[in-house]
């Protein structure tokens, strides 16, 4: 029986039309012979992802998974899922773990968003950074193999993937910090005034580091990877909503954002890393650093306060969206909190 994450069954508000997909997958995947089974995963605020079983040609079932736009006014920069398949095909040619994309559908009456498909890839998601499950020689592995996946990711030449296009060079955190801020500013429900502290501070505070510009995920961490179901390796990386071109710092540091977040399960900094096996900030930055070929990374707690200040806008937009009844994940109107606690935290790592 193959290891996958948790699935549940199609939740009410994210339901769709079956025999339209079933008519689809006919006439556009290759040797798909129907017996539809549909499920949907149990996590995730954004692209709604479900879990797709079928009958092939070969006489045996085949799994994969579908990621589509969520239903209900949307944010015309985000759910951009046309995006997440156009750079999993190019990754798929690199060293990059990626699942196989094999179908965009642009047409929204099909299944009434825009979507695509790919292989379900066997694996488990370890969601939980202190990885209870595994023994302490494991974690270090699995956290070895984290830093890998991302120094690879951005070691690949965007343009010689078809990539080069992808995204805008040079500047990528001013254009970010304005962008989060004008869609925190959309989305505002509340005043937080540490959002509008960062929002001023950050531009003004850019490092200069001859800003550069490599593929990058946006949301890399532990919860978007699919870890091998017996060994401690990364073998595809999920989620790439938010990829672009942009500055490679952002990324680590993001992926860094547990070692300062207390809030479970994607926070980890009270734990007792020996003990765990897990690896300190400063080791996982220096391995990073030198699988890039970098010496250090100065300033490093603005890449830090950026990528609090980008998710709490993140985590701003997903309240509004379960306040509207639009979110993929029935959690979202818990994280009104969370876009406070981890503005506070950017500011008090700037100030």
């Amino acid at each position: 029986m193959p290891t996958y994450a948790n699935t549940v069954d199609v939740m009410e508000r994210h339901r769709f039309d079956a025999a339209s997909l079933d008519r689809y997958l006919r006439d556009h995947l290759a040797g798909y012979r129907g017996d539809l089974e549909i499920r949907q995963f149990d996590s995730g605020h954004s692209n709604p992802t479900f879990f797709i079983s079928a009958q092939m040609e070969s006489g045996k079932r085949r799994d994969f998974v579908l990621r589509k736009k969520p239903p209900g006014k949307l944010v015309a920069s985000a759910h951009q899922v046309d995006r997440e398949f156009r750079v999993i095909s190019a990754l798929a040619k690199t060293d990059v773990p990626v699942a196989p994309a094999r179908l965009l559908c642009a047409d929204d009456s099909v299944i009434g968003q825009m979507f695509y498909l790919m292989d379900a890839v066997e694996g488990r998601i370890l969601v939980n950074p202190a990885m209870p499950d595994q023994t302490p020689a494991e974690r270090a592995a699995i956290f070895d193999s984290m830093n890998d996946v991302l120094a690879r990711l951005h070691r690949v030449d965007p343009a010689k993937v078809g990539l080069g296009d992808y995204g805008r060079t040079g500047q990528y955190v001013a254009r970010q910090v304005s962008r989060w801020s004008r869609q925190y500013a959309e989305l505002k429900t509340e005043d937080i005034p540490a959002m509008d502290r960062l929002a001023a501070w950050l531009p003004e505070n850019i490092p200069d580091d001859g800003d550069p510009t490599t593929i990058v995920h946006g949301d890399y961490r532990l919860g978007n990877l699919v870890v091998h179901p017996t060994e401690p390796r990364i073998v595809a990386v999920l989620d790439w909503e938010l990829s672009t071109l942009g500055h490679p710092l952002c990324d680590i540091a993001y992926n860094c954002l547990g070692y300062h977040l207390t809030e479970p399960p994607h926070g980890y900094a009270t734990v007792d890393f020996e003990k765990l096996g897990l690896p300190a900030e400063n080791a996982y930055v220096e391995a990073y650093c030198r699988r890039t070929g970098r010496r250090s990374i100065p300033d490093w707690n603005f890449y830090l306060a950026f990528s609090l200040f980008r998710l709490a806008a993140i985590a701003q937009g997903v309240y509004r969206r379960g306040l509207d009844g639009n979110a993929a994940n029935p959690d979202s109107i818990k994280m009104s909190r969370s876009a406070r606690e981890r503005a506070e935290l950017a500011w008090s790592l700037v100030s």
